[in-house]
């Protein structure tokens, strides 16, 4: 028996319509192709990875993820943390081809693929098998247990109940209800010994991703779990269901709520990110020409401004560029004053300049602050379209 998918009340009704119409938007947005989007995509990838693994303890900052994204070495990122950042990278871009297969179905294989493809460098976890004892939950700050798995005989089985459900179950709830149930009920099977956590947060993706309304990276909430606040409450609302122990009787409401807030807020950012891009892309562009740059030095100037670091190696990928053309385009973007490069050799990138410097701060004064709708007075839908 699996954790039961709850009776939402109004109130997460109409966070759900939100939601939902905001997801609707973003699709017949994304419909239309533009020159950011490639980044934007990238970008929110890159968060995602970077906010799973924070909540296991793994930090790096989002240029050094593009950087392991993009096949170079991280600047600042010590070996262990990139091995799992790769390691997540490469999970979730299964999952990005999963979201998109016209004839996929759940089966445990798969999950087994993406636990192996999170940790499979830790050959002494056997990754990608079932668990073949107890397995405990414990406080990173006190070591307190504060849950344990259901006994190993019984995951086998659980697993395989928690498939048929993804095929066939509740297929009358809400895409974004059935993709935190599947969460839920993942990591408190906890079939696996380590990796639990990131693959359910990335089963929750996948969820939603085969629903065709949006792409994996632009349904995750990871980004959102990954601050330090967040994590604190997503570790909370875990623990409320069922408490210490496997409970599939429990009351899954307070967990289903946590998401669709998680939902609604990361989405929020998505949008203020979105309507950010076109803006400052059409701004630099303006820039640019006036100065009778070449158009794709704006290409590297977003990069800057979103990520505050460009590696020559990124920009000569996303321009399809020589090594000689992409170097050149930065030497004369630095020397205008739209760059600043820093270090040598395999270790040189490049900062916002002073000229850069100044439109980020422009835009960082314009940042809206983000509503949360389990808390604002009046819920209009309206408001939330793109």
């Amino acid at each position: 028996m699996l954790y039961g998918t709850p009776k939402l009340e109004p109130a997460d009704e109409d966070v759900l319509i939100e939601i939902e119409e905001m997801r609707r938007d973003l699709r017949y947005l994304l419909a239309e192709p533009h020159r950011w989007d490639g980044q934007v995509r990238r970008q929110l990838q890159a968060r995602a990875i970077q906010g799973s693994n924070a909540i296991e303890g793994y930090r790096a900052g989002v240029e050094d993820i593009e950087s392991i994204m993009s096949g170079e070495d991280p600047l600042d990122t010590p070996g262990p943390a990139t091995r799992e950042i790769a390691g997540c990278q490469q999970a979730m871009t299964y999952i990005r081809v999963l979201a998109q297969s016209p004839a996929f179905r759940f089966d445990a294989g798969v999950l087994h693929a993406l636990n192996f493809m999170m940790i499979g460098h830790h050959i002494d976890k056997t990754p990608g098998t079932l668990r073949p004892g107890a397995v405990y939950v414990r406080d990173s700050t006190t070591g307190e247990v504060v849950y344990e798995g259901p006994d190993a005989a019984e995951v086998s089985q659980l697993l395989d109940e928690l498939v048929s459900w993804l095929n066939d179950g509740d297929l009358a709830a809400p895409s974004h209800v059935r993709a935190a149930m599947a969460h839920l009920n993942l990591v408190k099977i906890h079939p696996w010994l380590d990796g639990n956590g990131r693959v359910s947060r990335a089963l929750q993706s996948l969820v939603l991703g085969r629903d065709q309304i949006t792409t994996p990276e632009f349904a995750s909430i990871e980004e959102w779990l990954g601050q330090a606040r967040v994590t604190v409450e997503y570790h909370a609302a875990l623990g409320e269901v069922g408490r210490r122990r496997w409970n599939p009787h429990a009351d899954t409401l307070p967990w289903v709520r946590f998401c669709l807030r998680a939902h609604h807020m990361q989405a929020q950012r998505v949008r203020q990110r979105l309507a950010e891009a076109g803006e400052v892309w059409m701004l630099l562009e303006d820039a640019t020409g006036a100065e009778g740059l070449n158009p794709r030095c704006v290409s590297a100037l977003y990069q800057v401004f979103v990520s505050r670091r460009l590696r020559r190696g990124t920009y000569q990928s996303d321009e399809s560029l020589s090594q000689g053309q992409a170097a050149r385009d930065l030497r004369d973007l630095s020397a205008r004053g739209w760059l600043k490069p820093y270090g040598e050799t395999k270790g040189r990138f490049y900062a916002p300049g002073p000229r850069m410097d100044m439109i980020r701060a422009d835009f960082a004064q314009r940042a809206a602050p983000l509503r949360d709708p389990y808390r604002a007075p009046h819920r209009d839908p309206c408001r939330a379209r793109v």
